[in-house]
Formats: C-alpha cells, sequence, structure tokens
C-alpha cells in the first residue's frame, strides 16, 4: 500500500468519525434527552467521547502520514490509525449498543476497543521515537 493511499484513508476515516460523533453528540442532546435512562446516557456520552478523540488522533496519524512519507515510523503510523479505527469502532460502537439495547454484555467487546486504542497510542509513541531530525 502506497504511503499516499494510507494518508487517504486515515484522512477519509478521520473526517467520517468526527462528522458522525458531532452528530451522535448531537442526536444525544436533543433527540435522546429523557429518553436514556441514567446509565445508558453514561454509556452513550462516553461512547460520543471517546469517538470524538480518536477521530482527531486518527485525523493527526493521517497528516504525520503525509508528512513523513515512507520514512522512519510510517508502519507505526499505519498501525496507529489501524488500531483508532478498530478500536473506536469497537469500543464506542459496544457503548452506543448497549445504551440503545441495554444488553449488558455487549460490554465485553468495550475493553477490546479499549486495547486496541491503548495501542493505537502505544503505536503512535513509537511512530514520534523513530523521527529522525529530518522529518521532525
Amino acid at each position: 500500500m502506497s504511503q499516499l493511499t494510507d494518508s487517504r484513508w486515515m484522512l477519509l476515516l478521520a473526517s467520517l468519525l468526527g462528522a458522525t460523533a458531532v452528530m451522535s453528540g448531537a442526536f444525544g442532546a436533543h433527540a435522546l434527552q429523557g429518553v436514556l435512562d441514567e446509565r445508558a446516557g453514561g454509556w452513550y456520552d462516553t461512547a460520543v467521547t471517546y469517538h470524538a478523540r480518536h477521530a482527531l488522533a486518527l485525523l493527526a496519524c493521517g497528516l504525520l502520514s503525509l508528512h513523513i512519507g515512507t520514512g522512519q515510523g510510517s508502519t507505526s503510523i499505519r498501525i496507529a490509525g489501524i488500531c483508532f479505527t478498530a478500536g473506536t469502532l469497537l469500543f464506542s460502537g459496544s457503548l452506543y449498543l448497549m445504551a440503545f439495547t441495554h444488553i449488558t454484555r455487549l460490554g465485553m467487546i468495550t475493553p477490546l476497543g479499549g486495547l486496541l486504542l491503548i495501542i493505537g497510542w502505544l503505536s503512535l509513541a513509537v511512530a514520534a521515537m523513530r523521527l529522525s531530525s529530518r522529518t521532525a
């Protein structure tokens, strides 16, 4: 996969995740007011928060990928992008589903998403350590 392709998919997905995070937040603030109980509302709010934050993290990966090209750290940035995407889908997605369905067994998926998000951040740290002074 070319570095430009990596950057494109990360930037595209970051944009879509960001847009859907804003829509989810607005939906929660307006349409779900008084619909979700306190517990489900907490799950929903947590899902929106992590959804939005990791859209920005993925955006950073896409921009870094454009900046460094195929240089040192590019593989770690690709791994971070994959982990941020999958982690957001699993973490926030399971919480959204729990909020609407009250199927608490879905909570078993949430930590897997959280683990992927942690791996994403650690991969980004590895990429930062591998940057040369020419690319930083």
